[in-house]
């Protein structure tokens, strides 16, 4: 399936309210050392093209980048691994998003249910306790605020390590947002927000991958 790059899928949900890194796509080592150095340090650094969907499989991605020297030997390194059939190519530069908590969402046009939103508790217990609801779109606030409700392991969604609970509006406006752009747009067969980190409250998509249709 066709698939956009994950600064074009980030630019599509930043469009619909869903909120994403602070991020520049560059050509160069040495641009995205500058980008780094207006985003701030640290940074990650990702080769990124519509064609790359599993980075973190292949070394794709750099994190942690804490100087304009280490940005550029890491982005130097990100286009020597880039293949043939990547196609064009680029560096996505973000801003480092830290939290103790990892959620996961998503939109998929099922063939027999037809489209519906996804939420889950992700991070690396995602698969152990398997925590995932659906719904159909169209869908409502109350249909997004009873998708939260009905995840099992609410303590994660309170205060935790420190942190503020999670923020349940946000979570409610990224639930609706990826609802009305997959009901908005014929074209879009399924996205992947995994993971959304939760940075002081606040749900952000760090990783995103929109997949077309044929």
């Amino acid at each position: 399936m066709p698939t956009l790059s994950e600064a074009e899928s980030k630019a599509l949900l930043a469009r619909h309210g869903i909120p994403v890194p602070t991020e520049e796509l560059v050509a160069s080592p040495e641009e995205a050392a500058a980008a780094a150095e207006r985003i701030g340090f640290p940074v990650v650094v990702k080769l990124c093209g519509p064609a790359i969907a599993h980075k973190t499989e292949r070394g794709l991605v750099k994190l942690g980048l804490r100087d304009a020297a280490a940005v550029e030997a890491a982005a130097a390194e990100l286009l020597a691994a880039a293949r043939p059939e990547d196609g064009d190519v680029g560096l996505l530069v973000g801003a480092m998003v830290g939290g103790a908590r990892e959620l996961i969402a998503g939109f998929v046009r099922d063939e027999d249910f037809g489209p519906c939103v996804m939420l889950g508790i992700g991070g690396i217990f995602a698969e152990a306790l398997g925590d995932v609801g659906f719904r159909l779109v169209p869908l409502e606030q109350v249909d997004a605020d009873d998708l939260i409700d009905e995840l099992s392991h609410q303590a994660l969604l309170g205060p935790l390590r420190g942190e503020p609970p999670v923020d349940r509006a946000a979570l409610t406006r990224i639930v609706l947002g990826l609802a009305d752009l997959g009901e908005g747009d014929e074209r879009i067969r399924s996205i992947d927000l995994n993971p959304l980190i939760v940075a002081g409250g606040v749900p952000v998509a760090v990783d995103a991958l929109v997949e077309l249709e044929e």
